[in-house]
């Protein structure tokens, strides 16, 4: 037991280490301005973000772009409180060339992939990017993605997501996680075996997605509108996919406020693990889980005087060790060295939570802004 819990947390550090060399290698990309624009339609499938629109619609119309070459498109997924009457007034004050789509316009449609769905097929642009409702970008935003689509050639771009802002400590023990999902995500499409994107920041080819054909295949699962998209394209199109790893992509989203959206959040995230086709993404999810349970099996054992304290410092050392090594180049990255202070603490709970989140994901049962939701 003691050495099978050693090499299963050496294999986690292994990999971590693996995926930090691989963020390293990600050239840090700058816009330039002078590449020929490429028209992007911009989709934000909404539903009850009244708090938060108005931000984002004033970031895209503030873009250092192109006005001619893009559009912004708002699928509203039945909110019940005045997103959509912000939309409109925003609409007319604006010359952003913005539109907005009503889900209940359209029969049978909900939910965020037939919002994405909907606004593609209504999308004038060549490339799609999309962000949710609650985000915020840079003004260098659709340039920078412009300039990796036209470097690269690729048929699908990843760019990076951080939380923001990180004033307590609830906030930045979320965004220490996140940032460690976010590094993992872009190291792997670095190494050629993407198994995670964001899709608060994601662009692809509107051709490709209708090649690989869009959502199918997972339509019945209310989550994965980027990671099931993530790994079509991957085994549709070997090799075009890109992360974006410049300052100027980076998105800001809030982190949960509430411990049981937080919850549910995890659960939602968790709930897709069992349809992955990808075995990469599989035996991923399944190393993470058995290195944290072998890390708490370390502790209960050491405390019950079954397995000495040499021996669990050893374990926590190697994961801990190798977590630190890759959350310094990532939150370097995003200029927040200072959240890694917190590893320890991350650490603590994270163990227990990550148990609980797997397990309860595998019922597949959540609730997502006011809906009780079921993964097929």
């Amino acid at each position: 037991m003691q050495l099978l819990a050693f090499l299963v947390v050496a294999a986690y550090a292994w990999v971590v280490l693996k995926a930090r060399s691989a963020w390293r290698t990600l050239p840090v990309t700058r816009p330039a301005m002078d590449i020929p624009p490429v028209f992007f339609t911009v989709i934000i499938p909404v539903r009850n973000e009244a708090e938060n629109i108005l931000h984002l619609l004033q970031d895209l119309e503030n873009q250092q772009y192109p006005t001619t070459h893009y559009e912004v498109i708002v699928v509203d997924d039945y909110s019940e409180d005045s997103t959509p009457h912000l939309v409109k007034q925003f609409q007319e004050k604006s010359a952003l060339n913005l539109r907005l789509l009503f889900l209940s316009t359209f029969p049978g449609k909900r939910q965020k992939k037939a919002a994405l769905e909907t606004g593609i097929n209504h999308a004038k642009g060549d490339w799609i990017i999309c962000t949710d409702g609650d985000c915020r970008v840079s003004p260098l935003w659709l340039s920078s993605f412009n300039h990796i689509r036209y470097q690269t050639q690729a048929k699908m771009v990843s760019g990076p997501v951080m939380y923001a802002p990180t004033k307590t400590i609830w906030q930045q023990l979320q965004a220490l996680e996140f940032s460690a999902l976010i590094g993992m995500g872009a190291a792997s499409i670095a190494l050629q075996k993407p198994t995670m994107c964001n899709g608060a920041n994601l662009a692809y080819e509107k051709e490709a997605f209708y090649e690989v054909n869009g959502f199918e295949g997972n339509k019945q699962i209310p989550s994965g509108d980027d990671e099931f998209l993530l790994h079509k394209m991957h085994q549709r199109f070997p090799g075009k996919i890109s992360f974006l790893k410049a300052k100027e992509a980076i998105v800001s989203t809030p982190a949960a406020q509430a411990l049981s959206t937080f919850f549910q959040q995890r659960i939602r995230w968790a709930s897709k693990w069992k349809h992955y086709t990808s075995s990469s993404s599989q035996l991923l999810a399944l190393l993470v889980l058995a290195a944290n349970v072998f890390v708490l099996t370390a502790l209960a054992k050491a405390v019950g005087g079954t397995w000495s304290w040499w021996y669990f410092l050893l374990v926590i050392g190697l994961k801990l060790g190798a977590d630190a090594l890759l959350l310094f180049q990532v939150l370097r990255f995003f200029g927040k060295k200072k959240l890694l202070s917190l590893i320890w603490l991350l650490q603590l709970v994270y163990v227990p939570y990550i148990v609980l989140t797997s397990v309860l994901g595998l019922t597949g049962r959540y609730q997502w802004k006011g809906r009780q939701l079921k993964t097929a």
